[in-house]
């Protein structure tokens, strides 16, 4: 059953984003980033290959012809998975195809907006007997 873990309270989903793709990585992951568009996923494809001054973190578009050789791909559709290990919800919908994957990881902001949606998800996973751990953005850095 797939682990369904909530990091709320982010003051920037960018970093944390960042983080969790990099503390993936270094266990050898593969991860897939849902985010809402195509402007979206370049924008943090972007921020992932700039990441530090030292380190990139490889990733592409789910449409790429790289992406069942790349550790991380950026997806808007779900309609291209290539992988079943990780996935990082940035969206705010529901997605359909979480339960592939081995662990489902959900960023939630300081909006309210996000929060609302997120506490809908949340209920969504716990109705459906998913057990949920959940995080504070201080629990990012170990």
């Amino acid at each position: 059953m797939t682990r369904v873990i909530f990091y709320s309270n982010l003051t920037d989903k960018q970093v944390a984003l960042q983080t969790l793709v990099q503390q993936a990585l270094a266990k050898k992951h593969v991860v897939t980033v849902m985010v809402e568009s195509e402007l979206q996923a370049r924008d943090y494809g972007k921020a992932l290959w700039q990441s530090n001054e030292t380190n990139f973190l490889p990733n592409v578009l789910a449409p790429d012809a790289l992406a069942n050789e790349t550790p991380v791909v950026l997806d808007w559709q779900e309609n291209q998975l290539c992988q079943d290990d990780i996935l990082i919800n940035l969206s705010q919908k529901q997605l359909t195809t979480f339960s592939r994957f081995r662990q489902l990881i959900e960023l939630v902001g300081l909006d309210e907006s996000d929060k609302v949606l997120a506490r809908q998800r949340y209920k969504f996973y716990r109705d459906r007997g998913y057990e949920i751990r959940h995080f504070d953005e201080k629990d990012l850095i170990h």
